[in-house]
């Protein structure tokens, strides 16, 4: 499989540097490992160059989205739903979600919030209707459950690789003959923040071995 290939000591090593500015905690280490076997798990046992982009996007989108912690988050990185609730619905009001039209985040008539968790941001009803299908976890029952890192990971791998969250796949910007850092950031989120995600991902990419 393409992730027993990799060095993990040399990845663990230069990862260090650079995307984590010289210094590695222990959750940081256990969230890459996590995701590191996962991708063993689904992938391929040929050490495509090609695989091993795809990986180091899907490690740059999981650090961006959790804030470099590397562990499944809830959306302003609040502790609890209600927390991240009450900062969303303060910056909605303060005009600070200019895109956000509706807030998605308050509870319905079941007491559920569909606010973003996970390794990469999950939001709204029919997103954790559809990984629910993915995942095999009733996410729709308990969206709570996308705080589980197993479940997280899931998440943040096949819908990246399914196209699950925007129609756009890893294989549509990984391919031999094609990387395209920028272009991928469509796969999550339109062109927000491409440039920074798609630095990150080269420098996965050279931990990787790239």
């Amino acid at each position: 499989m393409v992730s027993r290939a990799i060095d993990r000591p040399s990845f663990f090593a230069r990862a260090r540097q650079k995307p984590f500015r010289g210094r590695l905690m222990q959750r940081q280490v256990e969230g890459l490992s996590v995701i590191l076997d996962g991708w063993c798990a689904r992938t391929c046992d040929d050490g495509a160059e090609a695989g091993r982009r795809e990986l180091a996007y899907v490690l740059a989108t999981a650090f961006h989205e959790t804030a470099a912690t590397m562990q499944p988050v809830r959306e302003t990185l609040a502790r609890t739903d209600a927390e991240a609730i009450r900062r969303l619905d303060a910056a909605f009001a303060a005009g600070r979600l200019g895109s956000v039209r509706t807030p998605y985040w308050r509870r319905d008539g079941e007491g559920k919030c569909w606010l973003g968790r996970g390794l990469v941001q999950l939001t709204h009803r029919r997103n954790y209707e559809v990984m629910s299908e993915v995942t095999g976890v009733d996410l729709v029952a308990d969206p709570g459950r996308a705080m589980e890192m197993d479940v997280s990971v899931a998440i943040l791998i096949e819908g990246m690789r399914r196209g699950s969250f925007t129609g756009h796949r890893l294989e549509d910007y990984f391919r031999p003959g094609r990387e395209d850092w920028l272009g991928a950031r469509r796969i999550i989120n339109g062109r927000d923040r491409a440039d920074l995600v798609a630095r990150h991902a080269r420098e996965f990419a050279r931990a990787l071995g790239c």
